[in-house]
C-alpha cells in the first residue's frame, strides 16, 4: 500500500542525451534542483553532443512499457512529462501506459535538436497529436515545434495566438508556446499560455546559444505543477529557472553552452552562508565591551553580498543600524537581504574590481583610528565629497575614486565629510567576519 509522501514524485518519459544538456539528464537534474523526486523511463539513446546527434536507438517498447510498470508499480506519481518520442510505435505504447495509469501529463514535442538531428519522424508527429496530445495537461513546443503542430507560419505574437488555439483544438488543455527562438514576436519574447483565454510570462531573457532549454522549462514546469502550483505560477517559476541556468559562466560544450541546474542551490547556498556570516559578525561586535567607541553619531552598519552579485538584493545587512545601547553595542533590526543602500553600493562597487572584496562595515572617523589601521599594514585610501560630480551616487562614485587611488580595492576607504555629511571609513574584507577581525587592532 502506497503510503503520503511529503516530496512530489515526478517522471520524465524521454531520450538518454549523453552530454547531459537536454533529455532525461537534464530533465533528473531540474526535477532535483525543485525539490521533486524524479522517476525516468529512457525510451532512446542517442549518442550527442552540443554540436548535433551522430547516432540514436531506441529501446524496444516492451522495455519502455516495462519501465513505466515498474514505477507505477511501488510510487504515486503525481505528474509525468514526455520529451524525446522517435517514432510512432514508441508513442503508441507511451500514449497506452499514460491511460492506463491516469496520469497528468505534460508533453514536451522534441522533434528537431536546435544543432541538427531529427528526433520525432514525420508520421510520428501525426500520432503524437493524435494520440497524445488529447492526453496530456500542458504542450510546451517552441515556436518552430508550434508551427509545425498548428501548421500555421508563426511570424509575431498574433500567430502564435491563432498557432495556440490551433493546438489546443487537438485535445491539450492547456498550450505554452516558448518565446526566444530566433523570432522577434512583435519584439517581445514572452511565453505565450492558452488555456480558453491568453497569459504571458515576459522576464529576463539570456541571448545565448545553449543546448537543453526546452527540457528544462517544461521539466521546471512538471516539478512546479506537481507541488501543486497553478499554471501560471509554474510556467513564471520554471522560465526564472531556465534563465537562472543559463546566466551563468558554463563553458561545457565546445560549439553550444548547456543549463546548469544546480546554479540556483549553489546561489541559495552561498545566501545562506552571508546570511550566517553577517549574523555570526553581529554577533561579535554584540559581544564586543568597547567596539561602541567605534559607533558613528548616525550609527554603523556591516554587509556580506553573495558571489557574482550585482544588486542591492545580493548584499545581507542589518535592517536597522548597528547603535550605542549604554556601554555597548546593539544591532537595531534582524539581518536581511535588500536593506542597506549605503553599504550595498560601496560593496557592489568595489566587487566590479575585486569580486573576492564582499563585505563592509562603516565606523567613525579619526585620525587615531586611521592610524592605528596603517599602523597595522591595511591599504588605506580616500575620496573627498568637495570633488564628487553632480547628478552620481557618492558611494558609487566615491569608492571608484578610492580605488582609482590606491590601485586595488584597499582594506580602508575613508572621506573627511562635507556640509551635513560625517566623517566616515569603511572597512573591506572577504566577508563580514573577516572585517570585523580587521577591526581588532581598534578595540
Amino acid at each position: 500500500m502506497q503510503t503520503k509522501k511529503n516530496t512530489p514524485i515526478v517522471m520524465t518519459i524521454a531520450g538518454s542525451d549523453s552530454c547531459g544538456g537536454a533529455g532525461i539528464q537534464a530533465d533528473l537534474k531540474t526535477f532535483s534542483a525543485l525539490g521533486a523526486h524524479g522517476t525516468c523511463v529512457v525510451t532512446s539513446v542517442t549518442s550527442q553532443n552540443t554540436k548535433g546527434v551522430q547516432k540514436s536507438c531506441d529501446l524496444a517498447e516492451d522495455a519502455i512499457s516495462a519501465q513505466i510498470d515498474s514505477i507505477m508499480d511501488d510510487m504515486d506519481v503525481d505528474f509525468a512529462k514526455t520529451g524525446m518520442l522517435s517514432s510512432s510505435k514508441i508513442i503508441n505504447v507511451v500514449s497506452r501506459q499514460i491511460k492506463k495509469y491516469d496520469i497528468p501529463l505534460i508533453v514536451d514535442p522534441v522533434m528537431l535538436a536546435e544543432e541538427g538531428g531529427v528526433l520525432l519522424e514525420g508520421d510520428a508527429i501525426k500520432t503524437l497529436i493524435l494520440d497524445l496530445l488529447p492526453l496530456c495537461s500542458v504542450v510546451t513546443p517552441n515556436i518552430p515545434e508550434a508551427s509545425v503542430l498548428s501548421k500555421i507560419k508563426i511570424s509575431d505574437q498574433e500567430t502564435a495566438k491563432k498557432a495556440a488555439i490551433e493546438i489546443s483544438k487537438k485535445g491539450s488543455d492547456s498550450v505554452i508556446i516558448t518565446g526566444g527562438h530566433g523570432i522577434d514576436l512583435n519584439m517581445r519574447n514572452d511565453d505565450i499560455i492558452y488555456d480558453g483565454e491568453f497569459k504571458f510570462i515576459s522576464g529576463d531573457f539570456a541571448n545565448k546559444s545553449v543546448h537543453g532549454t526546452g527540457c528544462t522549462y517544461s521539466a521546471a514546469i512538471c516539478a512546479e505543477l506537481s507541488k501543486g502550483k497553478n499554471l501560471h505560477e509554474a510556467a513564471h517559476t520554471a522560465r526564472r529557472f531556465v534563465y537562472d541556468s543559463i546566466n551563468v559562466e558554463n563553458e561545457t560544450g565546445s560549439f553550444r553552452q548547456v543549463p546548469f541546474q544546480g546554479a540556483k542551490l549553489i546561489e541559495n547556498s552561498d545566501r545562506y552562508h552571508v546570511f550566517e556570516n553577517v549574523k555570526a559578525a553581529v554577533g561579535i561586535i554584540e559581544k564586543s565591551e568597547s567596539f561602541y567607541r567605534l559607533i558613528p553619531e548616525v550609527g554603523c552598519n556591516i554587509a556580506m553580498a553573495i558571489c557574482g552579485a550585482n544588486e542591492k538584493e545580493d548584499v545581507a545587512s542589518v535592517t536597522g543600524r548597528i547603535v550605542k545601547v549604554g556601554g555597548l553595542a546593539k544591532a537595531v533590526g534582524s539581518v536581511n537581504f535588500g536593506t542597506s543602500d549605503h553599504i550595498s553600493r560601496i560593496i557592489l562597487t568595489a566587487m566590479q574590481s575585486d569580486d573576492q572584496k564582499r563585505a563592509a562595515m562603516n565606523i567613525k572617523y579619526s585620525e587615531e583610528i586611521l592610524s592605528t589601521l596603517k599602523d597595522a599594514k591595511m591599504s588605506i585610501s580616500f575620496f573627498n565629497r568637495k570633488d564628487e560630480p553632480t547628478g552620481g551616487k557618492t558611494m558609487d562614485w566615491g569608492t571608484k575614486d578610492a580605488i582609482k587611488r590606491s590601485g586595488d580595492v584597499p582594506d580602508v576607504i575613508y572621506d573627511g565629510g562635507g556640509v551635513g555629511k560625517e566623517a566616515m571609513v569603511r572597512i573591506l574584507g572577504c566577508s563580514a567576519v573577516d572585517v570585523v577581525k580587521k577591526c581588532h587592532v581598534l578595540f
